[in-house]
């Protein structure tokens, strides 16, 4: 087995990850569609949207296994986030990468990867959408093509749900903004009132012309 390659700007793309908040989060609808239909237009057993931490793939969306995370120096998508485009093997068991991998000479038995990776608007590849088989098999092109759309659509999920956290986000910090004006402003009107008092208290009392007069006698 070949351990995946760690790419030059790790750092940067961890830390890119790291800003969509998504590890260890709880399943969600949008992606687990995406999932399904790849399952379905693809017809494999396993597909997963597969993100790359610095130590472990961890699955935000799958089907076909039940664990949510497996170690990256095991992983078929730590290779794959290598490159831009789709990274396909029919055979793993002929391939010297993965022909001795603990999840090929064990279960799940793993024949047969294609994964598309998940590039951020910035260049930065965070995972993939990956499908996965127990036989070796090959993808038509028109599958292959598939394969890159829904990938597509992984990444737009992941940018709205990050656009609507910021946004919330931001939501919150205008309304907190606006609490704190107004207690500033609640403090500045009740500062001027006392002050309005004060200034009532020491003001001297209007002269009368009685009081002239009895001053003169």
């Amino acid at each position: 087995m070949i351990a995946p390659p760690i790419p030059q700007d790790e750092a940067e793309r961890v830390a890119a990850l790291r800003r969509y908040c998504v590890l260890d989060t709880l399943a969600e609808p949008a992606f687990d569609r995406l999932t399904k239909i790849a399952q379905h237009l693809l017809d494999t057993p396993t597909v997963l949207v597969s993100l790359i931490d610095s130590d472990r793939q961890w699955f935000k969306s799958k089907i076909g296994v039940t664990v949510n995370e497996t170690s990256r120096d095991i992983s078929f998508c730590a290779h794959a986030i290598k490159q831009q485009e789709l990274f396909i093997i029919p055979d793993a068991t002929k391939d010297l990468r993965f022909s001795n991998n603990p999840l090929v000479i064990s279960d799940p038995k793993i024949r047969f990867y294609a994964g598309a990776p998940l590039i951020t608007p910035d260049g930065q590849a965070l995972g993939t959408l990956c499908v996965i088989d127990k036989v070796p098999r090959e993808l038509r092109p028109e599958q292959q093509q598939a394969l890159r759309v829904l990938s597509r659509h992984v990444m737009t999920q992941l940018e709205i749900r990050r656009h609507s956290k910021e946004l919330n986000e931001a939501h919150k910090a205008k309304e907190a903004t606006k609490e704190e004006l107004d207690k500033v402003q609640a403090e500045n009107a009740k500062l001027k009132r006392e002050l309005d008092k004060l200034k009532k208290t020491k003001s001297p009392k209007k002269v009368t012309k009685k009081t002239k007069a009895a001053k003169r006698k």
